[in-house]
């Protein structure tokens, strides 16, 4: 499977990228980054637009430019990319609302068998993590090369 992606713009460690969403709202320029948490080699996934007013990643802003499938195949693209660079590390994404947490769960599960081939995903529970299952509500994703 072979999704449409936005151009990437990467800094040298492959953990900051920034690409235009192109839709109806006009341009709108969106960050993920990937950042090491407490925890050694788990980063934390960061994403959303920028704020031109402190140019921080805004995640609570709801662009609703029409462009939803695209971006969400550019934030997995970035994903892959980051691996590239980083393939002992681990992601770990919670949306920044539960509506966006189910979200990326429902993604998650559309593109499941794309992602199972290369990726081992875990579903975060409340002291635990398992593995993912498109029928439990989870507070966050952990994500690790096979």
């Amino acid at each position: 499977m072979n999704l449409d992606i936005y151009n990437l713009k990467s800094d040298d460690d492959q953990e900051v990228f920034e690409f235009e969403s192109i839709g109806s709202k006009g341009t709108i320029l969106k960050l993920v980054i990937f950042k090491e948490t407490a925890f050694s080699g788990i980063y934390n996934l960061g994403f959303g637009d920028l704020d031109p007013k402190n140019g921080n990643i805004d995640d609570k802003v709801v662009s609703d430019n029409g462009d939803g499938e695209i971006v969400l195949s550019t934030v997995v693209a970035t994903i892959h990319k980051f691996f590239e660079k980083h393939p002992h590390a681990q992601v770990y994404l919670s949306g920044s609302t539960k509506s966006r947490t189910r979200l990326y769960r429902i993604a998650i599960n559309k593109y499941f068998e794309l992602f199972s081939s290369k990726f081992e995903i875990f579903g975060e529970l409340e002291t635990n993590f398992e593995r993912f299952n498109n029928d439990t509500e989870y507070h966050g994703y952990l994500i690790k090369l096979k």
